[in-house]
């Protein structure tokens, strides 16, 4: 049985469970605050960063890491690409939303107004906030040129682009932070990942004291 380490609000760790969902390999959640930087934790990933899998023949740590491992351990149904240009496109928008928009969203928005809340570590910085609500902006805008272009975002099939994509914004989406009515185009690709049964678990997941806005579970939203 695979453990997968994980944080709630932790986006690329929701990329490998919704990975694993797709692919219908069984696992186990274990939860993790990292900036405890317990020694345990640090023992399975010296980075101190999520996701990390855990299986009896060992580790895998970091989200790249696991999804290729994944990919590879389990390759039914393909979620990386089905030749080579079509897996180079879905690695560069992987490196799109599990990186860039990871630094220039989630983490200045849903690090400042829940990370610290979570962690005890001081008041939002507005500056970092007000930064990441504009920064969205482009990144949907970017959604919504791809779709125009393609049925999903690396092509004409789903694949680990849309399914990072999707984690981010539902981290972003708890905190209430995603302008939906803006963005109708990227609104209309979201619900479609949204409403898939691998979505439905990650949703009813919530932090004690910090509940999502009404629409975050909402499939008609």
């Amino acid at each position: 049985m695979i453990v997968l380490v994980h944080h709630l609000l932790c986006a690329a760790s929701r990329t490998v469970r919704l990975q694993l969902g797709e692919k219908g390999v069984s696992f186990e959640l274990r939860a993790e605050r990292p900036w405890e930087r317990r020694a345990d934790f640090l023992r399975l990933n010296p980075a101190g960063e999520l996701p990390v899998l855990v299986e009896d023949e060992g580790t895998v740590a970091g989200a790249m890491a696991a999804l290729e491992y994944v990919e590879e351990s389990h390759p039914e149904p393909p979620l990386m690409g089905r030749d080579p240009r079509q897996r180079a496109e879905v690695r560069r928008l992987l490196h799109w939303f599990l990186v860039k928009f990871e630094r220039e969203v989630t983490a200045p928005v849903v690090g400042e107004k829940i990370g610290k809340r979570v962690a005890n570590a001081g008041s939002p910085d507005s500056r970092a906030v007000s930064a990441g609500r504009q920064n969205i902006h482009m990144h949907l805008d970017y959604v919504a040129w791809l779709m125009e272009r393609r049925r999903w975002l690396a092509g004409e099939q789903m694949t680990l682009a849309d399914i990072a994509a999707a984690a981010q914004l539902s981290v972003v989406d708890y905190a209430g932070e995603v302008p939906w009515a803006k963005h109708p185009e990227a609104k209309d690709w979201y619900a479609r990942i949204k409403s898939r049964p691998t979505f439905r678990p990650l949703l009813g997941d919530t932090l004690p004291g910090i509940p999502p806005p009404k629409h975050y579970k909402d499939l008609d939203f």
